[in-house]
């Protein structure tokens, strides 16, 4: 059994008399430790399959599996649970209490979870030691995204779920992100998944799963990934 396990699964949403097939029978695996991209235009269902495995949405028919579980038979405080503990979100525009400090924004995390990490080695790991009592309007994109990561990383979750976690950052920045995230999913065994459009950056992927129109239309398995420190785009 993989990982994480989609099989058939379906998403419509209604908008007045119009439906939407999000997602059309969708099936892939993801393997314990993998880093996995999933690629595709605006309205191919890549964020409707993160909200999904994140708890967030649910699907209408199909199982979806998160190591072992079929986590769309949870009930609400089942669900909770699942969010609370076992999934960690790293957001395109992160979502940071800006009347919080970095070190009280990853703390806000560690509270609520039963595994949670210490969160001054967390910021520690992403670089941002000299920034533990600044608040978010005194950093920079690239530095809010780094708190942004330490507090998904600080829940010791099981699955790391990023949605376009680049996307407003410069190229440098950017870059600086992904060789972040690649470093600590190598180092720590996490299993994560990353919707992103930008397709110059899937060959540090493990697995890049290809959607359009609510399908999935290709799944590459890469043996070799390049580190991001070889990327260009």
């Amino acid at each position: 059994m993989s990982f994480i396990e989609l099989t058939s699964v379906y998403k419509k949403y209604k908008t007045g008399e119009v439906t939407i097939n999000a997602l059309d029978g969708v099936s892939f695996n993801i393997e314990e430790g993998e880093l996995c991209m999933i690629v595709g235009p605006s309205g191919s269902g890549k964020t409707t399959v993160l909200n999904i495995l994140g708890g967030i949405d649910s699907c209408d028919d199909g199982n979806v599996r998160v190591c072992g579980e079929l986590i769309n038979n949870f009930d609400k405080k089942h669900l909770a649970l699942y969010r609370r503990h076992d999934v960690g979100f790293v957001f395109q525009f992160y979502n940071l209490i800006p009347n919080l400090t970095a070190l009280e924004n990853v703390e806000m995390s560690t509270q609520v979870c039963k595994n949670s990490l210490d969160p001054v080695k967390v910021l520690e790991r992403v670089g941002l030691q000299e920034r533990l009592n600044n608040f978010p309007a005194q950093m920079s994109g690239g530095e809010q995204q780094r708190v942004s990561i330490a507090r998904a990383l600080s829940k010791n979750p099981k699955i790391l779920l990023c949605d376009e976690p680049t996307g407003a950052l410069d190229y440098n920045t950017g870059k600086q992100i992904l060789k972040l995230l690649q470093d600590t999913i190598r180092e720590t065994g996490m299993t994560a998944v990353i919707i992103t459009h930008n397709t110059a950056i899937t060959p540090m992927a493990n697995r890049v799963i290809t959607m359009r129109n609510g399908k999935v239309h290709r799944i590459a398995i890469n043996d070799n990934p390049l580190s991001v420190d070889r990327i260009e785009w």
